[in-house]
Parts: structure tokens; sequence; C-alpha cells
């Protein structure tokens, strides 16, 4: 007879880990203990040697469906002639270690409870078990346990109790477990707060209200949702005035995949995210090219101002018992959107909902569960080649960590850029991100980020020894980070963005880093953003840009398009050029034909800022009322034009002393001839996007054959273009070198803290062997 201590690390708490240590050690005959502490589970077990050895093999090998198991290390212990196996109290010595596991759509055996009128959890919109539910959500600390979670003055009744304690049940040990006795309960409120009603009753009010044209705030997991009605044209667009969100697209639940296939085409891969317990908002393209028209009559369709013009919808399934019981009282589409007004962070309190969402809904669906840590739905978009490319990582996927490729020396916080903010934490191993916190020049936002920061200092036990930040000086995460009393590392944006890339590969570099965004600080104060570097997880080198040209306005640029168009007009065809298009575009071109030529304007390489010009000079997006709307736009002109069949414009690239100067002068004069020439614009499109494609793919080889490098990492928010990517990755392998294209971290500045953890971590690595 032994007796083992066995340390099982990685994501094991919340995930129904403790349960399955049980049965596997009471259907081996061991006797002994399992807990949950700060470091992850902990196993004491007594039993012959072979059968000890086995449980090892089990935890490690075979662990339940949302685990992830890291390590389970073994000590000897001395035999005790323990009888019995049982889960005792869980431990919360020291630091928390363990990763929290993220929320869980509801299962499948959760959902047949939900649909079956002879158990007692029918229409019950809380149901969840070890399988499924809350959990990054409604943690307050680690060890993840009922009393630290939101659902600690929740007191389960015998039934519930009776699951919780019995080993053969899948309710064993589940925190959340509840049911209509004990636990959460629906209510319905007017859009001033004053109660309507409850339970069953308040989801059928807010059925009816919304197949009658309503507004309705619904709680979801990590937040409020605003809702309609997507097959509802007027009910879409009172929701876009309430909401002042004049075009960015909505994303839309539905309720199965069958529906989701009768208004998109899904790949496998498209289908399978869907379907996954992440559930994320999947972008994916619609059935017509044009988005406007089902298949055939009587189809089913959505509102065409769901997303307007715009060939893909964003599509995500039920992820609670609520929405799959909505979605069934409804009976369509629906309009899911964040509850929240234009930029602002998504509402999560009670209170605050009503006070922020009351004067834009009719009603508003909400519960008694608090949740503690707000999580807006995350996105990912099929990817033309296959695969799936995360664009915002939130629900379903934060906290989860990623693995470093390497050791950090020291422990980091890292508190990523002003828009699409992440902040993220890194200590031995690995690197854990937070849920999308937004644009921090909303005073809502920034007090999330401060929640975040200290929330997931808290739950990782990461006591920070340097704080990483960007090298803009206005961003609100520099002044926070400078103000701390720490030491700090500024970590150039597009590095970061090319570090967030070889962590999502699990590489340390070097490599040819192509980062192409809309704005970026350069190292002396320059305004980068198409760059070329050589670069690894310590230190780059830029080896190329995009050709600078002046950014009239500065950030006015960024939702007047105009501008940029006349600057590379100028650029392009000098000033008579600019002139012409200025006149017909705004009555302030004389102000900005001024600046073009001032010495004291700024120039800046942006890619994304090229991208405007041109869906500027198309005549798609003069004035733009989200970020990237010109951009996306055109790309969705050269939707269904395939790659190849459109002559792609001239880029020109310079030798400047090594440096790889990418002009697109020449692609603008094209652009300009065809739209001219009465060219379709799905063809001025095509061959913008298949030139420039080319053309950087050309300056990125000519750099990596240069500097002996082998491979190339695309990022930045340019390359969420998913036409874009494809040319230049098409073209890279073309070459023979090995393309890193963005997966598990956004390409955007959601990625950005990830890259600043990675590099200011000091990793420990060994250097990557050259092909």
């Amino acid at each position: 007879m032994e007796r083992r201590k066995i340390r099982v690390r990685g994501t094991v708490q919340g995930v129904g880990y403790r349960p399955f240590v049980y049965r596997h050690a009471v259907a081996l005959g061991l006797a002994g203990q399992v807990s949950n502490d700060s470091e992850g589970v902990l196993v004491e077990a007594e039993g012959p040697a072979d059968r000890l050895d086995e449980l090892a093999r089990v935890l490690a090998e075979d662990a339940p469906p949302l685990a992830l198991v890291t390590a389970v290390e073994s000590t000897s212990l001395v035999p005790t002639g323990e009888e019995g196996f049982t889960i005792v109290e869980s431990r919360a010595e020291g630091a928390p270690a363990v990763p929290v596991s993220v929320d869980v759509a509801t299962c499948a055996n959760c959902l047949r409870e939900v649909d079956d009128p002879a158990d007692r959890r029918f229409g019950y919109p809380f149901t969840n078990c070890t399988d499924c539910g809350p959990r990054y959500t409604i943690i307050r600390s680690i060890p993840y346990d009922r009393p630290t979670t939101t659902m600690a003055d929740f007191v389960m009744c015998p039934a519930c109790e009776a699951e919780y304690h019995d080993p053969a049940d899948r309710r064993f040990h589940a925190q959340p477990n509840a049911c209509p006795e004990c636990g959460p309960q629906l209510r319905l409120l007017s859009a001033t707060g004053e109660p309507l009603a409850e339970g069953d009753d308040a989801l059928e009010g807010v059925a009816k209200a919304l197949l009658a044209g309503g507004v309705a705030a619904v709680k979801g997991l990590g937040g409020y949702h605003l809702a309609v009605d997507a097959t509802d044209t007027s009910a879409v667009a009172e929701l876009r005035r309430r909401k002042a969100r004049d075009d960015k697209p909505f994303a839309v639940m539905v309720a199965d995949l069958d529906v989701a296939r009768s208004l998109c085409v899904l790949s496998p891969e498209a289908e399978a995210a869907l379907a996954s317990p992440r559930r994320p908002i999947v972008l994916a393209p619609r059935r017509t090219a044009d988005g406007t028209a089902a298949r055939s009559e009587g189809e089913l369709r959505v509102a065409e101002g769901v997303a307007p013009g715009l060939p893909e919808l964003g599509l995500m399934l039920p992820y609670t018992p609520l929405h799959h019981l909505l979605l069934a009282r409804v009976g369509r589409p629906l309009v899911m959107t964040s509850g929240n007004a234009s930029d602002e962070p998504i509402a999560h309190v009670d209170d605050d909902a009503v006070a922020r969402l009351g004067p834009m809904v009719d009603l508003v669906l909400t519960s008694d569960r608090p949740i503690h840590i707000r999580c807006d739905d995350s996105v990912v978009r099929a990817r033309p080649g296959g695969g799936v490319q995360v664009l915002r990582r939130s629900r379903g996927y934060a906290p989860e960590p990623l693995t470093l490729p390497g050791r950090a020396r020291r422990q980091v916080l890292a508190v990523g850029a002003e828009l699409k903010n992440t902040v993220a934490v890194a200590r031995d191993t690995s690197v854990v991100a937070s849920h999308h916190i937004g644009d921090l020049g909303h005073l809502a936002a920034y007090r999330s980020f401060l929640q975040a920061v200290d929330h997931l200092c808290h739950l990782t036990g990461v006591t920070p020894e340097v704080v990483a930040h960007d090298l803009h000086p206005e961003y609100l995460s520099t002044k926070f980070a400078l103000d701390l009393d720490l030491p700090t590392v500024g970590v150039q944006h597009h590095h970061a963005h090319i570090a967030s890339c070889l962590v999502d590969h699990g590489r340390t570099g070097p490599v040819l880093g192509v980062a192409f965004d809309g704005l970026g600080l350069g190292p002396c104060g320059t305004l980068w953003g198409g760059e070329l570097l050589v670069a690894d997880l310590h230190r780059f080198e830029q080896v190329g840009h995009l050709r600078p040209v002046p950014l009239p306005g500065g950030d006015r640029a960024n939702t007047e398009p105009w501008r940029m168009a006349m600057s590379w007009l100028h650029a392009a065809g000098g000033p008579a050029a600019a002139e012409r298009f200025g006149m017909l575009a705004d009555e302030r071109w004389p102000a900005v034909l001024a600046l073009l030529d001032h010495p004291g304007t700024p120039t800046t390489s942006s890619g994304g800022r090229l991208f405007d010009a041109v869906a500027a000079l198309v005549g798609l997006r003069l004035r733009a009322s989200y970020e990237g709307q010109g951009p996306i736009e055109l790309e969705a002109r050269a939707f269904g034009i395939p790659l190849g069949s459109v002559p792609g414009y001239e880029v020109t690239l310079h030798d400047a002393g090594g440096h790889t100067v990418i002009d697109p002068a020449p692609l603008i004069e094209q652009v300009v001839a065809d739209r001219d020439a009465g060219a379709p614009l799905a063809r001025i499109s095509a061959g913008f996007h298949d030139g420039l494609g080319r053309g950087l793919a050309d300056a990125a080889v000519s750099q990596a054959q240069r500097h002996g490098l082998d491979v190339v990492a695309l990022s930045g928010g340019v390359f969420q273009n998913a036409r874009l990517t494809e040319v230049v990755a098409g073209a890279v392998a073309a070459a023979g070198l090995e393309v890193l294209v963005h997966e598990r971290v956004p390409p955007n500045d959601g990625g950005i803290s990830i890259g600043q953890a990675a590099i200011a971590c000091g990793l420990t690595v060994e250097p990557e062997v050259r092909r």
C-alpha cells in the first residue's frame, strides 16, 4: 500500500474535476480526499501502487470535457490507513495560481430538462450543471466554490442539495446549481424599473412585446443585450435610432443551426464554432451576394438594417436556457446587440442597466442573479481558406490562459491600448488576458478597465513586478501605468502586434512581421501604421514601411475619411487633384489643402488610413459613424470576385538604404482613373485589395530573404480584412515562406496586451532553429 499527493494544475476548477476525481478513485477502490485550493486540485490517495498509477494516468489523459490539464505531479506520502474517499472543503492558502473556467453554453442534458414538462426544471431559465453555465462572470475569488460566487446568497433546496452531494449526479458539486424553488428568478420591468411580472409571465410578456415590434433589454451571462425582432424592418430602425448607432452591424441570435444555414453559407469550421460551448458570434457570408433577399420566396430573411450594405451576418446560437426559451416563444431570429449606448461598455449591474438602457427600451427582462464581471460576446470570422479567426476575445474565451513559448522571468501587468482595450497578466509559462473592455475614452469603459486590472490580478494571484504599456503618452492606459508605483516598460505598438501573433502560434521568432493598422506611435514620436519589422519577443527593427503622407486634422481623419483621400491624392497627383476632390467632399477643403503643405502637419504610414482614403475616393464613405466603416464597406464590395480574376493595381517598392518603402501612389492613380471611367465598384475594390496585397507580399518576402528569415507574421487591425489577408498569405506562401495569421488572439488592438506582456516578462527561451 502507498499514499501519494497528486497535484493537478490547469483549468480544473468549475469544470466538474473534483467529482471526476472522486468517481475514478472510488471505482479504483482507493482511499483519500480531493479538494480545490489556490493552485488547482489537490488529491491525496492511498492504495495499491498500480491503481495509484492508473489514477494519475486518468487524471491527465481522461479529464472532463471542459477541463484543461497542464500538469499532474505526484509525490509520496506516509500511508495513514484512511478509509473511504471524500471531497473536502477547499483550501485558500497562498496566492491563486489556478486558471478560472470560462462561461460555458448550456449543455444538451440541461436543455432536455428545460424542455421536459415532467422535469422539475421544466422551463427554468437558469438551469445548469458541472458541464455548463456561468463561471468567470460570477466568480468573485479563488478557489471556486459557491460562497465565492454571486450564487452565495441562494440557499439550495433539499432536492438541489441532494444532487450536489450525490457522486452519481452530474450536479455533484456544481456550484451554480439551482432550480425554480431555490434559484434565481426572472423579472420583467418597465423602462423606468417598475415591476410588471415574474417567472414565466415575465418571459411571455417580453416575447409578446418583441413580436409587436418592441425593444427589450435582456439580461444574459455577462451583461444585457438590446433585443428586437430581426425580421422587423421598423423595429430594427427604431433600435438604431434609440441606440444612436447609424450603420454598425448588429448580431443576430437564431434558434439552431438549421436557421443559421438558411441565412448564411457556413463552412464546417463556422458551424463548429457556432455550436461550440464557447458560442461566439460568427461572421459568415449571407446566402445572397447583396444580402437583400432570401434564396426563394417565403424563406426566412432578416431586415436589411441589421447589417446595411454588408455581405456577411454575425450569427450566434442561444447559450443560456433563457435564450432558448425566448427564441422558442418568439419563433424568429432576434437582434441581440450589446446593451449600451454606442462605444460604452455593456451594462451588467441591474440598477445601472435600468438607468442607462431605460431610455432605449420598452421593457427590461432581468433576474436576481448578480453578474460580477461584465463580459461581451466574442466574435470570430470564418476564413475563406478554412478555419476561424478570433476578432473579439471575450465571453467563452476569457480568461482562458495562453501558453507562453518560454518562462517569464517576472510577473507582468500589461495594460493594452486605447481602443478595443484588454488587459493581461503574465507569470511562469502563461499569459491571461481579460475580457473585451472597449474604448477607454469613455468614463464607464475606464472604470471597467480599473475593475478588470484589480480582478484579473486577484484571480490569477499575480503581483506585478513591472507594468507594460503603449508608447503613446496620451493613452489613458499609459497614464494609468505611469501613475503606479511600479517599474514600467514601454512597448512599441506594432512590436506588440507581432508579439501577440507569435504567442498565438507558440513561437519566439525572429520573424518578418507585417503590422498594418490604424495608428500607433513609433519610437521617435512618428505615427506608424504600415510597418515591416524584423521582430522576436525581445526586440524589433523596422526594415520597411508604407510611404508616409500628411495626416490633416489628426484624429479627425478617423471619422472623416475624405481628409485622407485628399492627402493621398495630393501625394499621388499633386495639389490640383486634391483640390478637385475636396471641393466636392467638404466645404472645409481649403483648410485641409493648406494643412497638406504645412511643415507642421504630422505624417503617417498608416495602412488603415490608406483604406479610408480609397473608400472615400470611390464614394463609399466620406464620413464614418464607427471605426473601420469605410474599409469594411470597401472590402464588402469585392465580395464574390474571385482572387486573381481582376488585375491588381500597381504598388511601387523603393529601396531606401536597406529599407523598403511601399508606395501606393500608382494604385491611387489607377483607382481614380477607373472610377472616372465608370468601372464597377466591385472591380475597383478587388483591384485595390489584390494589388496592395501582392505589393505587401513582395516587400515582406524581399526583406525576409535579406535577413535570412523564413517566417512572415501578419498582424494589426487591417488583417481583419479577409481578402487582403488571403492575398498576402497566398503570395508569401507561394514564395516558399511560412505564414503566421492570427487564430486565437485578435489581430486588432484587442491582442495588444498579450503582446505587451510577452515582451515585458523577459522570457527565457531557446532560440528557434531557422530552416
